[in-house]
């Protein structure tokens, strides 16, 4: 495809909470499948989605060490939808709410997800092919 559609997504889901995180991280795969651009605003909860210092954990009740219990952690999914694009040579961009960041201590994100406002969100919505906002009522 030689001019991708952008598409934009906002997303206010804490990680590890509902099926919508799950949800939302296919619909992004699978966008990217069909050669779409990628603009991520992550507001709310969803900020925590690229908190760099997530980690694996055990689950005692289960009798599974952290690496048996082979958690999911939102940062690597992120990480593989970023590489993906990459190899498409898609644009895959993701922007955290600033204000949501700071309210939840989550300032530390993995590579190539950034900082931004709602301007940002406007901006992306602006300039997109479709938007589409995934929360909670």
């Amino acid at each position: 495809m030689n001019n991708p559609k952008t598409l934009t997504f906002a997303f206010m889901d804490p990680p590890f909470e509902s099926e919508r995180t799950v949800t939302f991280f296919r619909l992004l795969d699978a966008a990217l499948e069909r050669g779409a651009s990628l603009r991520v605003f992550a507001y709310e909860g969803a900020v925590a989605l690229a908190f760099a210092r997530q980690s694996p954990h055990g689950n005692a009740v289960h009798g599974r060490d952290a690496a048996e219990e082979d958690h999911p952690l939102t940062r690597e999914w992120i990480r593989a939808l970023q590489e993906k694009a990459a190899a498409k040579t898609l644009s895959f961009e993701w922007i955290n709410c600033g204000l949501c960041v700071d309210e939840r201590g989550v300032n530390e994100v993995i590579d190539g997800c950034g900082r931004g406002g709602p301007p940002d969100l406007w901006r992306y919505a602006s300039d997109a092919f479709n938007t589409l906002t995934i929360g909670t009522r």
